[in-house]
């Protein structure tokens, strides 16, 4: 079967289950989405590598990297191959130059391993046929931060946000949160800091 490319185009909060994210790949050559329900862990661990945060200890999917580096094993690329029920199914296929082995495992940890070996992911025509939703214009092409929940949003929106620290008190903060692994604090005073940088 022919292998179609996808990106990670998204990562929001799912309006549709609590306490759930939703990761979206895109066809790479095309206008289709590829909507993934994952767990808020899972959804940090992706969001933390793509922002190139450096938490103060190794999360699982950091660790899992560090060990294949020890022994020389690479990840070649995700392949999500199969779809039952509304769950998907990934693998991953990892060599060490000699051999090549495919390992099982769950999509929204596929991924999070994928960002960290910088390897491609690929599905399937069946699967982008079912579950896959085409988008018109430049729709959906973000990446929401992840670290608020609605009522987190409205808890920040009514308490203030970090607006009225200075930058160095920012900067002391963002260490504070890493260290004490707060990464959901860490992500919104980065996010300050950033708008601060771009204005």
């Amino acid at each position: 079967m022919k292998k179609i490319k996808l990106d990670i185009v998204g990562l929001s909060y799912s309006q549709t289950q609590s306490g759930a994210y939703a990761l979206v790949l895109g066809e790479v050559s095309g206008r289709r989405r590829l909507p993934i329900i994952i767990g808020s862990f899972e959804a940090q661990a992706i969001a933390i590598e793509i922002e190139k945060m450096t938490p103060s200890r190794p999360l699982t999917h950091d660790l899992f990297k560090s060990l294949g580096q020890a022994f020389n094993i690479t990840v070649q690329e995700i392949i999500i191959y199969n779809l039952v029920d509304g769950i998907f199914y990934s693998k991953l296929i990892c060599s060490d130059g000699k051999k090549t082995i495919e390992i099982d495992a769950r999509t929204s940890d596929a991924i999070a391993v994928s960002v960290r070996f910088e390897c491609p992911i690929y599905t399937y025509e069946f699967i982008l046929s079912t579950a896959g939703i085409v988008i018109e214009g430049n729709d959906f092409v973000y990446l929401e931060n992840i670290s608020e929940t609605p009522e987190e949003k409205t808890h920040a929106t009514a308490a203030g946000t970090y607006t009225s620290l200075s930058e160095d008190e920012l900067k002391t903060r963002l260490q504070q949160a890493l260290a004490e692994e707060q990464y959901e604090k860490a992500a919104k005073i980065r996010d300050e800091l950033n708008k601060r940088k771009s204005s």
